[in-house]
C-alpha cells in the first residue's frame, strides 16, 4: 500500500474559497495554491485584487498562482507584470493560447526574460509542451500545467503525454511539470510514479486523501456498515411474512 508520506510529488490545492484556503494554509501536506478565473467567479470574488491581497495573507510564502484575464497580448503583459508585483512567490498563469487560438509564445519568453514567475496553463498536448518549453528563457522558477483530467475526459490515456513533458521539461531546470485537472486521488499516486513534480487538487480531490494507503478489507467492512446504516435510518423494510410456495403445493 502507498502512503501519502512515500510520496515525492508535492500536492498543491486549486481553489478560490478562502475560508477554504486558510484551512489548507495549516496543512503541511499542502505546499502550495492555484486559482483561476472560473473558481473565482464560482466563490463569488468580485475584487480581485482584494481577494489576491487576501490569500496571500493567508498562505504565507507557499508559491500561489493567479491567472491574467485580457485576450490581448500587450494587455497580458501588463497584467502579468502587475500580478507578478504583488508578492515573491506569486506566479503568474498564462494561457498556452488566447481565445483566437494564438500562441502565447512571445510573451511567456518576455515574462520569462523579464525573471517573471510564470505558471503557463490550459496546455493539453506534448507538442504545447515542447513550444512552451523553447520559450521558458529566462532563469525564473516557472510551471507548466498539463490538464491531464481532461485529456482522460476525452477518453485518451494521459500518462503517455505526462510522462513525456516530464522529458521536455529535464531541459529547463527550474521549470516544473503540474498534473493538472485530476479527478480522483488515484492521479496523484500515477502523478508521482512519472516523475511529475507538482498535482494540483481541488476540495472534492482532496478531501478523498485519507483514503490512500487504507486496507481494502477494512475499507470494505466500512462500507457494508455504511449500506446498513442508510438502510435503518432511511425507515426500510420488505413485508416478508408471506408464505413460500413449495413445489408440490404449488402442483396441486
Amino acid at each position: 500500500m502507498v502512503s501519502l508520506a512515500d510520496l515525492k510529488v508535492k500536492i498543491f490545492a486549486d481553489g478560490a474559497d478562502l475560508k477554504h484556503i486558510e484551512v489548507l494554509a495549516g496543512d503541511p501536506l499542502i505546499k502550495g495554491f492555484t486559482t483561476n478565473p472560473t473558481l473565482m467567479r464560482k466563490a463569488g470574488v468580485r475584487d480581485y485584487r482584494q481577494f489576491a491581497r487576501d490569500a496571500l495573507s493567508i498562505v504565507g510564502d507557499r508559491p500561489i498562482s493567479f491567472e491574467i484575464f485580457s485576450d490581448e497580448f500587450e494587455e497580458m503583459e501588463r497584467q502579468a507584470l502587475e500580478i507578478a508585483s504583488w508578492g515573491t512567490n506569486v506566479y503568474v498563469k498564462i494561457p498556452v493560447t488566447n481565445t483566437k487560438q494564438e500562441f502565447s509564445g512571445q510573451l511567456i519568453d518576455n515574462l520569462s526574460s523579464a525573471g517573471v514567475r510564470v505558471n503557463v496553463t490550459a496546455l493539453l498536448t506534448a507538442d504545447q509542451v515542447g513550444a512552451v518549453v523553447k520559450c521558458l528563457s529566462g532563469k525564473a522558477e516557472s510551471f507548466v500545467s498539463v490538464f491531464a483530467g481532461r485529456i482522460a475526459d476525452t477518453g485518451l490515456d494521459p500518462i503517455p503525454i505526462m510522462a513525456r513533458s516530464v522529458k521536455l521539461l529535464k531541459s529547463r531546470p527550474a521549470a516544473e511539470l503540474i498534473w493538472a485537472s485530476p479527478r480522483e486521488p488515484f492521479n496523484i499516486i500515477q502523478a508521482d510514479s512519472i516523475g511529475c513534480h507538482v498535482i494540483t487538487a481541488t476540495s472534492d480531490v482532496l478531501a478523498k486523501l485519507q483514503g490512500i494507503g487504507k486496507d481494502l478489507d477494512t475499507f470494505s467492512l466500512e462500507t457494508v456498515r455504511m449500506f446498513r446504516y442508510d438502510a435503518v435510518e432511511a425507515g426500510f423494510s420488505i413485508d416478508v411474512t408471506s408464505q413460500i410456495t413449495t413445489g408440490e403445493s404449488a402442483a396441486s
